[in-house]
């Protein structure tokens, strides 16, 4: 498969330049909009708000000074990716579209609406793509007349900086759509993994456990938010789980973790934790609103890790356990292929390892202990051992 993926995506590179309109331009759609316009293409940035527009262009210019002002691009070419995207309020801007990416708010109802309303101003050959982080893109392309021509293209935030991008077939979604989407995204500089339209999709179905599990450790007493920050740190990870939810905005954080447990109808895996839903109701989001498991204030200091190494290596392993077992299950499961799993992890999350290359490395045995120890301990299924790792173990 990957073979084939790749030379469509050699085919794809020789493409004309066509029109890509995305809809809505907040961090994600201006994001989105700067990265097609400098793989060359004609960009149509919409939103229903001019003031939302005005603020991302003027985001967007910041952006190309700042990359002049620091050499990574000369003044010509800055200005030829700002003439190359257009800005506009109205839907019927985006007709002569060959691609459309929403990139608007996570709620599925209002998503299917835009979807069928701007199916109505595009063309037949138009695919149209949603950039949500979790939402079932079947149900998104039930509410179109031609299905089979949608799909889901998840960025990272960062969109300019992060490489990763997952494409997710519809169960309506044709092959042929599939492919092409997968060219022009590896033509766009892109790392494209494919997966399977479920929860959460890869990275935010497997990653869970590294929140989850951290929240777990710490509601159980075992160590503080730094110490099991640094636990992470220490097997290099680039940031710990604390940290990193208060980066994201425990919002966002408690709202996919919320969306996928839903999802997976209840799955005790992906339950959510109090803790965070009482950061949440308390505003404490994170830097973005000065407080969040970390004070952010001024002169405020994170308290050092507790100087413990066991301590730290039996809280990362159990948090890595964790990890490794969830990519085993998705990979058992089907949702993507070994290789995109790991790919997914290290080039979406940055991961320091991708996590089915990890599980051997570590040895599997070892990571099927560790969860039947833990499975005995709580009597929990989220601590249940994929059927996959147990049968490579014997």
């Amino acid at each position: 498969m990957t073979n084939n993926h790749d030379f469509i995506a050699n085919f794809a590179a020789k493409i004309l330049i066509m029109k890509i309109s995305i809809i809505g331009s907040g961090a994600m759609g201006s994001g989105i909009a700067q990265v097609l316009a400098q793989s060359g293409h004609e960009v149509l940035l919409t939103d229903t708000r001019q003031e939302a527009l005005d603020k991302a262009k003027s985001g967007l210019q910041s952006t190309m000074t700042k990359l002049v002002e620091k050499a990574k691009l000369t003044q010509e070419i800055a200005d030829a990716i700002l003439q190359r995207i257009s800005f506009d309020t109205q839907v019927s801007a985006m007709s002569g579209s060959a691609l459309i990416i929403e990139a608007i708010v996570e709620n599925i109802e209002i998503k299917k609406k835009v979807f069928a309303e701007v199916e109505e101003v595009v063309d037949a050959n138009c695919i149209l793509a949603s950039n949500t982080s979790s939402l079932s893109i079947t149900s998104i392309a039930s509410a179109c007349k031609r299905p089979e021509r949608v799909l889901g293209i998840h960025f990272f935030n960062p969109a300019p900086l992060m490489p990763l991008v997952e494409i997710i077939p519809a169960l309506q979604t044709s092959k042929e759509i599939t492919d092409q989407v997968y060219g022009w995204v590896k033509s766009w500089g892109k790392v494209p993994v494919i997966c399977k339209d479920t929860p959460g999709f890869i990275v935010n179905r497997v990653a869970r456990p590294f929140y989850g599990e951290a929240i777990r450790i710490y509601e159980e007493g075992f160590a503080d938010f730094s110490t099991i920050d640094q636990s992470m740190r220490d097997l290099g990870f680039k940031m710990g789980p604390f940290e990193l939810m208060d980066m994201i905005g425990n919002d966002v954080n408690f709202a996919v973790t919320e969306s996928v447990f839903a999802a997976f109808f209840y799955d005790q895996r992906f339950k959510p934790s109090l803790t965070q839903k009482k950061l949440n109701e308390a505003g404490w989001l994170g830097r973005k609103t000065g407080r969040g498991y970390y004070s952010y204030a001024d002169q405020a200091t994170i308290p050092p890790p507790q100087d413990n190494a066991s301590l730290k290596q039996r809280i990362g392993m159990r948090i890595l356990v964790m990890l490794i077992n969830e990519a085993y299950d998705t990979f058992y499961l089907r949702i993507a292929s070994a290789e995109d799993i790991d790919l997914a992890m290290t080039k979406g999350v940055n991961y320091p390892k991708g996590l089915i290359a990890w599980g051997k490395e570590l040895g599997l045995k070892s990571c099927v202990d560790l969860l039947d120890e833990l499975y005995h301990e709580y009597g929990e299924d989220r601590y249940r051992c994929s059927p996959l790792l147990r049968n490579l173990t014997r």
